[in-house]
């Protein structure tokens, strides 16, 4: 089974247990990154979206573009998934954020179509760097940013797969990050260097790298992500913000 066919099998069979999990706070701190929802409005990655076309890569339950369309940007979301689309349907009247089934492997959009692409621990964590790097800048108009949130490779490096939990030891080797395949799905990271090699590779500058670190007194629903304790001291997850070369 390719990767692709796993990671769609592993949503569509959790898809539902995902949104009754985790699906409230997504809704109700929708304009936020992160497993702690660190607010946009403090971060300022996506800058003035008004009247610009973005698009979501794993869109889920489409809370993050439908919560764009209130500030007037033109959101469209794409998901692997059609049980996570399904979720996004029940909430995003027709006609408001376009919602499109398909891999971010292989964009179903024309070349310089979104001036803003970007992900917040969506396609970018499920789909191959090589093609989804290359896929984003294709379809971002010249001067047009990318950003995306995922994990760490230091958090990656310190996850023990035997224990299943996040600890204070390195126990994966750094320069073999490449993709972790189990019994349900698979996910991908590189090493620094490589990210931005790929980057420069696919006509995009490094404009960012943001390192969130987890608020005093933080929650999460992601509590198996990293624990907060953790997540203060060493940096669980980042946002990438590019922008593509004019």
């Amino acid at each position: 089974m390719s990767s692709s066919s796993k990671n769609r099998a592993f949503w569509n069979s959790t898809s539902d247990v995902y949104q009754s999990a985790h699906g409230a706070s997504l809704t109700e701190e929708a304009l936020a990154w992160g497993v702690w929802r660190i607010p946009e409005s403090q971060l300022d990655i996506l800058g003035d979206v008004q009247g610009r076309r973005m698009l979501e890569l794993g869109c889920g339950a489409a809370q993050w573009a439908l919560a764009l369309t209130t500030l007037s940007a033109r959101a469209v979301g794409l998901d692997l998934s059609d049980r996570q689309l399904a979720h996004a349907r029940a909430k995003v009247e027709p006609g408001i954020v376009p919602l499109v089934q398909g891999t971010a492997e292989a964009l179903p959009f024309r070349d310089d179509m979104f001036d803003i692409v970007f992900c917040d621990h969506g396609a970018t964590v499920f789909a191959e760097p090589e093609y989804t790097v290359g896929e984003a800048s294709r379809i971002l108009r010249p001067g047009g940013l990318f950003a995306f949130c995922m994990s760490t490779p230091i958090r990656d490096m310190c996850f023990d797969r035997a224990a299943d939990q996040v600890t204070s030891q390195l126990t994966s080797d750094y320069f073999g990050l490449s993709h972790f395949d189990d019994d349900e799905g698979v996910t991908y990271q590189l090493p620094y260097g490589a990210w931005v090699r790929l980057f420069r590779r696919c006509g995009l500058t490094v404009e960012d790298l943001v390192e969130l670190q987890a608020p005093a007194h933080a929650t999460t629903t992601y509590s198996d992500f990293a624990p907060a304790a953790w997540a203060r001291k060493w940096p669980a997850e980042h946002i990438w913000k590019l922008r593509k070369v004019a």
